[in-house]
């Protein structure tokens, strides 16, 4: 991306003295930098059956969903990306602006810089002065005490607290966190002591089925799989090293469409709602992930790319194509809603079905979800 593009309503990643606040401002410029080729990801394994005289009139689908017990116009929303320096908060402020004008929920970056730093607080709150009664979750990792927690929540007077689960990340900063073992009973605390709902959300690696199901016993209310194929984590915490010691880290975890695939079989679990984020670069996609049992799906590294590069007009603009492109792909499948969705029939081939297969999924019977449905 050129200077003159990033720098586009006031985008200048510049240099912070505070490291908190640099690293911020590494994250987004490395991941705008993974964002300049739309790359081969796991969502190009799976294709939708085509059935020419399934198709609804555009006017019956209804693209709502309700997401921690809320109702939302549309089941996707702008997943967490940044806070915590002078040009994050900028983006933020940007991206509530878009918020409020699509009715679009958003989630803030990680606000433990905020929660050591008083003085990075408004660099968060100014999405609440930007979108003062849309979907706002609230962001902060299982290492924060339960008090903190809370205090975040409170910060953004948010809706719903994602808790991000990023070990792999932590491993390859130089300057990360180590002591994982405690983290499943930091998660229920934190849990216990918030007064909103909780997701518990990757950061890019994705679920396996064993560690969604530890975290629905540990009482959270959604899970974000958040799988690899959007933006890279140990790629970007490697890139800040400078030994780059873990070049070997760019393929680790599971793919979104793996994790979503796996939190589905044997069967559902109870009570536990699925959202998915990580590589979503399409209307496609996003209907895709959908279909895999998602009731939303969260997309940062493009709407991030858009919306540095176009501005604000720009990414409202590309929210309501999304929206229109939502709608219309729905009719094509049938689908009236988001749950007609999840009973379409699908093809799951490539590297994803022999993984899947391998974990215990029958990706032949998604070819037949629709079994019984008149032509």
């Amino acid at each position: 991306m050129s200077s003159q593009e990033y720098e586009h309503e006031g985008f200048n990643p510049g240099v912070d003295a505070n490291p908190d606040s640099q690293r911020k401002n590494d994250h987004i410029r490395l991941a705008l930098e993974q964002q300049q080729t739309v790359q081969r990801n796991a969502f190009d394994d799976i294709r939708f059956v085509h059935h020419s005289l399934r198709a609804v009139d555009q006017s019956s689908v209804d693209t709502s969903t309700r997401v921690c017990g809320a109702h939302w116009r549309m089941p996707f929303y702008i997943n967490a990306m940044t806070g915590g320096s002078a040009q994050a908060g900028h983006i933020n402020a940007l991206l509530a602006q878009a918020a409020q004008r699509t009715d679009l929920a958003m989630a803030t970056g990680s606000q433990h810089a905020a929660l050591r730093r008083a003085e990075l607080v408004p660099t968060f709150t100014t999405v609440r002065k930007h979108d003062p009664v849309g979907f706002v979750f609230a962001n902060v990792g299982p290492t924060v005490s339960p008090e903190q927690a809370v205090q975040a929540v409170e910060m953004l007077e948010a809706n719903a607290l994602q808790v991000h689960i990023n070990p792999v990340q932590e491993a390859v900063m130089t300057e990360g966190d180590r002591d994982f073992a405690s983290w499943p009973e930091r998660i229920r605390a934190i849990v216990q002591a918030v007064p909103v709902p909780v997701v518990a959300k990757e950061v890019g690696f994705g679920f396996s089925r064993p560690t969604i199901e530890l975290l629905a016993s540990l009482g959270v209310s959604s899970v974000d799989v958040s799988g690899r194929g959007g933006t890279n984590f140990a790629v970007i915490e490697n890139s800040r090293r400078t030994d780059h010691a873990y070049w070997y880290m760019d393929d680790w975890g599971f793919s979104t469409v793996l994790s979503l695939l796996v939190a589905n079989q044997p069967e559902p679990i109870a009570g536990l709602q699925l959202l998915a984020s990580g590589g979503v670069r399409s209307p496609l996609d996003l209907v895709k992930a959908l279909a895999l049992g998602a009731q939303a799906v969260g997309i940062s590294g493009h709407f991030l790319q858009v919306l540095t590069q176009n501005g604000v007009a720009g990414l409202v603009a590309e929210i309501e194509s999304w929206s229109v492109q939502l709608r219309s792909l729905m009719s094509l499948l049938g689908a009236s809603t988001i749950s007609d969705l999840q009973a379409t029939d699908l093809l799951i081939t490539g590297s994803t079905a022999q993984e899947a297969s391998l974990l215990g999924v029958d990706v032949s019977a998604f070819a037949r979800r629709s079994e019984g449905h008149l032509l």
